[in-house]
């Protein structure tokens, strides 16, 4: 991987890190070989003196299961994915990984270990190459192209002409959102993760590239840990938990059976989206949940 690609990288954990004033404890130790069980055992969280975002989260996900969340703007499931790799620290409570709370892990170990896919995806400015292979300064070109046909990027790779040495723009500009999510996906096949964060959700895309975009997300998932932002119903009739979130706290947990017998939010946002599939799951904003948006 080029210099380049590692020092955007930096760049970016320490924008990151200086926000959340997240620091790795002196004690900190490398992390073994991982399962991927997770657990958040009554985490609570709050921005400074703001209102708390989080209340009391406990769930625990065994090694290749998935747990989705569900909550509309401001409910606190972003934030809630965002304590994972420690790009904020809880207030209270712990998050950790196989038995290890990540607080007491080093935080380029912890996070060699995540995948994160997200709508909003963060490339680099340069090539296609560099910006899959960030985060694997070993892989080859034979890697890194399994990866972008995993990811159903390669195709589109091929149509420029220098393919993978392609140059993109400081966020990816030159390419479309569609690409760009599939780049994404393409680095996360190539680091190999054991833990997945990912936002299922696609917008401004055709049906096709929609098509390959969440068929490319399902390959990603298998025998990996993850925890999607929940946006589709068949990420919800697939995952093994669903945690519905409001206001900051889990109002509703259960598989999509079990949640579909339960009357409350989830039948509310299952029986919307039944009617109308474009329709994004999450439900109205609350007033309380509007002083929180930006999480």
């Amino acid at each position: 991987m080029t210099s380049r690609c590692q020092a955007g990288g930096r760049r970016l954990f320490e924008v990151l890190d200086a926000v959340s004033e997240v620091r790795e404890s002196p004690r900190a130790r490398p992390l073994p070989e991982v399962r991927g069980a997770l657990r958040f055992e009554g985490v609570s969280f709050r921005y400074d003196r703001h209102l708390p975002i989080l209340h009391d989260i406990s769930f625990t996900a065994e090694p290749g299961q998935t747990v989705a969340l569900l909550g509309g703007t401001g409910s606190g499931k972003s934030t809630l994915a965002q304590l994972i790799p420690r790009f904020y620290d809880p207030t209270g409570g712990v998050v950790s990984l196989d038995g290890i709370d990540v607080r007491d892990l080093q935080l380029d170990a912890l996070r060699r270990h995540i995948g994160i896919v997200m709508q909003d995806t963060w490339l680099f400015s340069s090539t296609i190459r560099d910006n899959i292979a960030y985060g694997r300064p070993d892989i080859g070109l034979e890697a890194i192209v399994a990866a972008a046909k995993a990811a159903h990027a390669h195709d589109f790779i091929m149509k420029f002409p220098h393919g993978y040495d392609t140059w993109v723009g400081e966020r990816g500009v030159t390419l479309s959102g569609g690409q760009r999510q599939r780049v994404a996906i393409a680095r996360a096949f190539a680091r190999d993760p054991r833990l997945l964060i990912l936002d299922d959700a696609t917008s401004s895309v055709d049906v096709e590239t929609e098509f390959l975009i969440q068929r490319a997300l399902r390959g990603l998932m298998v025998g990996r840990t993850t925890v999607v932002i929940a946006h589709r119903l068949y990420t919800l009739r697939h995952a093994d938990l669903i945690l519905v979130l409001s206001g900051g706290r889990i109002v509703q947990r259960g598989t999509h059976d079990e949640l579909l017998d339960e009357p409350g939010l989830y039948q509310t946002v299952h029986r919307q989206q039944s009617r109308d599939p474009d329709e994004q799951v999450a439900p109205p904003v609350s007033p309380v949940a509007a002083e929180q948006s930006h999480v």
